[in-house]
Order: C-alpha cells, then sequence, then structure tokens
C-alpha cells in the first residue's frame, strides 16, 4: 500500500495508524460534513442558503469562495495569500492532500488560459466507451448503468441533454431498440470526446435565458417537455430538458408551463450570485417563441383559458411586473431551446450546438 498523491508525511517504510475513517460507517459521510462545515464557519465562511455546498468569505473586492463534494474540495479568491492561509488552516485540521491547480474534478477536466476556462469530460467518455465494449451484454442491469453514467454527462454536454432524457425513460424494461440507441449516441460521443464548454475570462455578468416546450411529445401520456438554457454572458451556465407533470391542452399552455420553470431558475441563479457578490442586471431577458404564452404574461384578462394554471401564471407575471424579467419573442428558426426539446436534423443541430459555446480542446480547429 502506497500513500495517496499528495500525502508527503508518511516516511518510506512507515505504517499508519488510522485513529478515524471517512468511510465504512452510513453516518461517516454526515458527520463529516457538520464537522467540516461548523470549522469553515469557525475561519469566517458562510454556508450559502441556496447551494449549501458552497461557503463564501470576504466582500466583493476581496472574497475567498469554496466548493465542497464529501471530501474534494474547490477554492477559489482574489488574493493567493487567503487561498495559502485556508489551505494551511484545512491542514491542520484534516492533513489535506493539496493537488494544486484543479485539473480534474469529480469526473470533468479542467483546463485554463488567459482567455478562460474549459469543461469537458473526455477521460469520463473514454472510460464509459471502454466499458461497454460497444458489443454484446445487452443486460437491463447494463442499460440502467450506462443511462446513469450519460446522466452525469450532461455535466458537460448540453448537446446530448434531450437524448439521455429520453433514453432514460426506459430504464426499468429496456428493449433492444433502446440498446441500439444508447449505442448510436456512444457512436456520437466517440467522435468528440474532448468537447466542452469553454467560459471566456471577458464575458460579461448579464443573465439571459431561453425558454421552449414540445407540446403533447411523450406518445404514451401526451404530457409536454420542457426545455430551457441560461447563458451569463455568453456563457452557458444551466440548461434542462424535463416531463412536464400535467398534461397541457394547448402549445400556449406548454409554453407557459416552461415558462415557469425557466423563471425559477433564473430566481436561483440570481440568489447564488448574490451569494458571490455579482450584481444581477434586470429585467433578464427571457426568449420564448410563443405568442400565446407571452401575451398571457402581459395580459392578465384571460381567465378562462388561464385559471387552471394558477401559480404558473402568477409566478411568471408578477416576476414581469416587478421588472425581474422581460419576456422577448425569437423565431423558432433561432430558438436556442429546440435542441432541449426535439431532436433535430443535422444543420438545426450543428448551428444551435455552435451558439452554445463548445470547444474542442483536443481539436481547436
Amino acid at each position: 500500500m502506497t500513500p495517496p498523491e499528495g500525502y508527503t508525511k508518511a516516511q518510506p517504510g512507515d505504517v499508519c495508524h488510522l485513529k478515524r475513517s471517512l468511510y465504512g460507517l452510513k453516518q461517516a459521510s454526515r458527520q463529516w460534513n457538520v464537522e467540516f462545515c461548523a470549522r469553515l464557519r469557525q475561519f469566517g465562511f458562510t454556508q450559502s442558503a441556496n447551494d449549501h455546498c458552497l461557503f463564501v468569505k470576504g466582500t466583493p473586492h476581496r472574497c475567498l469562495v469554496l466548493l465542497v463534494y464529501v471530501d474534494d474540495v474547490l477554492i477559489t479568491g482574489t488574493d493567493s495569500q487567503d487561498i495559502a492561509d485556508l489551505k494551511r488552516y484545512l491542514d491542520d485540521l484534516f492533513t489535506i492532500k493539496d493537488l494544486g491547480f484543479a485539473k480534474y474534478f469529480l469526473g470533468m477536466e479542467i483546463a485554463r488560459n488567459e482567455d478562460g476556462t474549459v469543461l469537458n469530460q473526455r477521460k469520463y467518455i473514454l472510460d464509459i466507451l471502454r466499458d461497454t465494449g460497444m458489443l454484446h451484454c445487452k443486460a437491463a442491469s447494463m442499460y440502467r448503468r450506462l443511462v446513469g453514467r450519460l446522466l452525469y454527462l450532461n455535466l458537460t454536454r448540453p448537446d446530448v441533454t434531450y437524448s439521455v432524457q429520453q433514453l432514460s425513460q426506459f430504464v426499468n424494461s429496456p428493449r433492444t431498440s433502446h440498446w441500439d440507441a444508447v449505442l448510436h449516441l456512444l457512436r456520437y460521443l466517440k467522435g468528440s470526446p474532448s468537447l466542452g464548454l469553454h467560459y471566456s475570462s471577458s464575458s460579461t455578468f448579464t443573465l439571459e435565458a431561453y425558454s421552449d416546450a414540445d407540446w403533447a411529445s411523450c406518445i404514451d401520456s401526451r404530457k409536454s417537455l420542457t426545455g430551457y438554457c441560461v447563458f451569463l454572458g455568453s456563457c452557458l451556465v444551466s440548461w434542462k430538458t424535463k416531463k412536464q407533470t400535467t398534461v397541457s391542452r394547448s402549445s400556449a399552455e406548454a409554453e407557459y408551463r416552461a415558462l415557469g420553470s425557466t423563471v425559477c431558475e433564473l430566481q436561483w441563479l440570481s440568489f447564488l450570485c448574490a451569494d458571490l457578490f455579482i450584481s444581477v442586471h434586470a429585467p433578464i431577458p427571457l426568449w420564448c417563441d410563443n405568442q400565446a404564452a407571452i401575451h398571457i404574461t402581459k395580459n392578465p384578462v384571460f381567465h378562462e383559458r388561464t385559471k387552471h394554471l394558477d401559480i404558473d401564471c402568477h409566478l411568471v407575471r408578477d416576476l414581469y411586473k416587478a421588472g425581474f424579467i422581460t419576456l422577448c419573442h425569437v423565431s423558432s428558426r433561432l430558438q436556442l431551446a429546440d435542441l432541449f426539446t426535439k431532436s433535430l436534423a443535422r444543420g438545426p443541430f450543428l448551428s444551435i450546438s455552435s451558439k452554445l459555446g463548445f470547444y474542442d480542446l483536443h481539436n481547436p480547429t
């Protein structure tokens, strides 16, 4: 047994006596989180109410940010000395492993230069391709495991979000056609394993969102799909494809339910930006390609057509009246959220994908 990378206190020939274990007990991870959070608060950090994994300390001009996942931690800030002091504090308490600048975190590869940062999951994709072998073994357990891994791939690959959402509906009883569809998706990933999202260092801090719905697209339940994507400046920061919980009686109703989901996401992102000392400029442009849904927001008289949409109506309309969002019409041809609600032909698919900020780290041309 050799000491893990970054641990330098163990000398050759030393035997380590384990006093405490983070693993092995069901309550260990929870107790670790309680202890770790308490120590961070003692150091002056404030835990975000909007994301409990996020800790912030300081002021807008000099801040320190920490993101924790179990025992993996990312640290960033505006002052290198503050970061060094925090590392020293944590090392005295827990004996941490300092791996330097982040290059790989929870399956994501991180590359940076003066132009910005690129996130991709190339190694994760190659591991999936290697494990599946692209051959036999069509068992349901293999299908479920593979779809679960593809769901995690959505962190950096919004271009497969719609496909994975469709495939995840059949994890309980997959058929040969579903397995063939998964293999088709894997062939697509094999052609672009290093594709990731680029986050420009010169991007502005302005939020902008696109919302769309595919009416009654599920042939079994006739439920509609909600799709949206949110940009911070030119950088894609949030996206989603989700089947709506109830059946919509019209395309306008489906679009309005999608608007409600998008507005909730914008609210959460604005709260998160406030935790990070980022001012969100209002009103936030929310682009929709359905004129009827826009008119429902601006016109409170459509009682018969909107009374069963009570919660979504009040949410979107109240934030529109408060100046938090402004609804803008965009033609279906320019609707970026189309990528998250339907299967597109090669031309429209590539056209929209090119506007989401993708960057191939291993083939930049």
